[in-house]
């Protein structure tokens, strides 16, 4: 008999953190209605979102708000909590939902990659941010993802058109803020 499973929507899954059914602690995200479970953060995790965020607000400045392990409603099935987002608006803009429309998102990885690239990038593609930072801790390289596309062979239907990796020696500019400049090696520990 084959297995059966249940997608949930977004706004059931938010009625499931109100009401007290996940742990605040519990590290999951809702990726196209399936549950999935983080990886935990070591160190090295942990202080590359730092210095992720810390650049990402030094560039970004006034009436930008850069969100640290926080929701983002991305469409009817997708609630995932990106290391890093780049919003509009400030904190109390976002009291009662989720914001829908990042202008950037990062990831850091060091053992979802395989995750990172696939099922996250269709989503975030999908939803149509069009800059999408994976921080690849094993190999120290920044993989940019942009330019979403349709593609019935990607994880969720979408995916980005253009992949570029940078090495710690390079600079990077998000696309909602052309005139920065952040080097890639401040991303790294």
């Amino acid at each position: 008999m084959p297995v059966r499973t249940r997608r949930w929507t977004r706004l059931e899954y938010e009625r499931l953190i109100d009401r007290g059914v996940f742990r605040e602690d519990e590290r999951l995200d809702l990726l196209d209605g399936l549950l999935v479970v983080r990886e935990p953060q070591g160190n090295s995790h942990a202080v590359a979102v730092d210095l992720v965020a810390a650049a990402l607000r030094s560039s970004f400045g006034e009436g930008w708000l850069v969100r640290v392990h926080a929701p983002v409603a991305l469409g009817r099935r997708s609630r995932p909590e990106p290391d890093v987002a780049v919003v509009r608006g400030s904190p109390r803009d976002y009291l009662t939902e989720a914001p829908t429309d990042p202008v950037l998102v990062v990831e850091i990885s060091q053992t979802s990659l395989a995750l990172d690239r696939a099922r996250k990038a269709s989503v975030y593609a999908r939803a149509g941010i069009a800059d999408y930072w994976i921080v690849n801790i094993p190999d120290r390289r920044l993989e940019v993802y942009r330019d979403p596309v349709q593609d019935p062979d990607a994880a969720f239907g979408w995916r980005y058109r253009s992949v570029e990796t940078l090495g710690p020696e390079g600079f990077i500019s998000p696309l909602a803020l052309i005139g920065a400049r952040i080097s890639v090696g401040d991303l790294f520990p």
